[in-house]
Order: structure tokens, then sequence, then C-alpha cells
């Protein structure tokens, strides 16, 4: 798994932090970030960068960008944070069905959306970032125990 790609909506909240926390675990593999309809050249939005700084994290390079076929191609493993985008990706790139899957589906009370707090109070973006990372940490350790 020397390929991850993270995916949400609009490029610029969840999966930007899902792609720092993803770097920051798994050094030397090649990691990015792509949105649905993305906010494409965009920064993460302020309260996604602030938390992520929080949590020695850096976010200030970060430009979104649409997703597009190759990228699923070119992935491993592509992270998505809801059911629905993962129903959508595999109706859209049928061809790579079996590496698309949900940041959260090992939660320890089964499988989670992480829910999108783009114009959501502070307290949004504090949860996704939570979920965020209990979703990274369980992948991490899966991807450890196989490459």
């Amino acid at each position: 798994m020397d390929n991850i790609l993270t995916v949400c909506i609009g490029n610029i909240c969840r999966s930007p932090v899902a792609e720092a926390l993803l770097k920051e675990r798994l050094p030397g593999r090649k990691i990015w970030s792509a949105g649905l309809h993305a906010v494409v050249g965009h920064p993460a939005e302020a309260a996604a960068h602030e938390i992520a700084g929080q949590h020695g994290l850096n976010l200030s390079a970060h430009r979104a960008q649409q997703l597009q076929s190759w990228m699923c191609s070119h992935a491993d493993l592509v992270l998505v944070m809801e059911a629905s985008q993962q129903q959508q990706l595999e109706r859209l790139y049928p061809l790579a069905r079996g590496k698309i899957r949900r940041l959260g589906e090992f939660g320890p009370q089964g499988a989670f959306d992480i829910a999108d707090p783009y114009q959501q109070p502070r307290a949004a973006f504090e949860a996704a970032h939570t979920a965020i990372a209990l979703g990274v940490d369980e992948w991490v350790r899966r991807i450890k125990l196989v490459s």
C-alpha cells in the first residue's frame, strides 16, 4: 500500500486532514487527497487548518483538487469519508471497486461515517478531526500488518 488517496466532497475539510495524518504515520508513501466536487485551488478551511495545527499537522500548502479517474487507478487504497461517497465512487470507477473503502470502516462499535463540518460550528470540525484520527489509526495499524 504505497499510494493512498483520501476523498471527501470539497477537498478542503476532511480529506486534507486525513492526508496529513496518514503522511505523518506512514512516511515514505505517496498520499494525496481530492474532492468529488472540489473547491479547486482553495486552501483547507480555516477551522480544519487551526485544529490540525493544534495536533502538530500543517495544512498550509494544501490546495483542493478535483478527483479524476487516474487517481483511483493509481491508488492502492482510496479512503472516503461516508458510505454514500463509497457507493458513488464505485459507480463512477467500477474497476477500482475493491480498493475504495470508508475511512471509518473499522470503528470500535462498527463502521461509521465522518460528518462534513463545512459551514458548521467549530465543534463540528473538532468532531470530524477526532473521527478522522480514529479511522486513520485503525487503517495505519492494518496497513502496517500487510506491508
